[in-house]
């Protein structure tokens, strides 16, 4: 996805500290990933690869991810305490530490339970702030927060990819990127969707009706 390069993207975001790549992104990572669970986990693991497993406890990767999925932003005080925070809500944390030299050097595996949920998900950080979650139970998916973004889990059939996108035009809303993937033909599949501007509730009940969507969320345009 080509953008045009900001200010931002030369001097970083304003984070608590104390690194883009290994504070902010990791928080920004968790964030979209208690995003795309949908709710406060009761249980989640984090196994931080390369240079995330190396370092990260200096620059506070491992509270930033964990911050980041209880909803705090990059500029949230409450980072620092994120440990305090997971205790006070009942939620379970853990954390695995390993070397893949076949991953990205800040990647993440983010295992999320609760109740009625369990999701697989799994970002790199970029630098500079910059992150993208790359997979959601197994499915590539390319979110980096630029966009507001639907992500759906559905039956594999004939018609689902123009249902969505057919019912997005029709509200005059322009897609930006699309990422379709699927596991087997007539088994399950994912989209994700960026769209230009914002997408509001009345559409999105709309996706949540078609038949035979499994999981549907609205990931919300990150903060700069």
């Amino acid at each position: 996805m080509d953008k045009r390069k900001t200010l931002f993207d030369v001097i970083g975001p304003i984070i608590v500290g104390p690194s883009s790549s290994h504070t902010a992104g990791a928080v920004r990572i968790g964030y979209l990933a208690g995003q795309i669970f949908g709710e406060i986990p009761q249980s989640v693991t984090f196994k931080l690869y390369n240079s995330f497993a190396k370092t990260g406890k200096g620059h506070g990767t491992d509270k930033g991810l964990l911050g980041g999925v209880l909803g705090m932003d990059v500029d949230n005080e409450g980072i620092k305490s994120a440990f305090d925070y997971a205790k006070k809500l009942n939620v379970e944390y853990s954390f695995e530490y390993a070397q893949d030299y076949g991953r990205h050097p800040n990647s993440v595996d983010i295992s999320l339970v609760s109740q009625n949920n369990r999701m697989e998900i799994s970002g790199i950080s970029l630098g500079a702030g910059e992150v993208c979650i790359n997979r959601i139970n197994g499915y590539k998916f390319n979110i980096n927060g630029d966009y507001d973004t639907i992500v759906l889990i559905y039956k594999d059939k004939p018609g689902m990819v123009y249902r969505v996108t057919a019912l997005l035009q029709g509200h005059n809303i322009n897609i930006a990127t699309m990422h379709c993937d699927r596991n087997a033909k007539g088994q399950e599949a994912s989209m994700g969707i960026c769209i230009d501007g914002h997408l509001n509730e009345d559409v999105f009940k709309e996706l949540e009706m078609i038949d035979e969507v499994y999981l549907i969320r609205h990931i919300e345009v990150l903060k700069k």
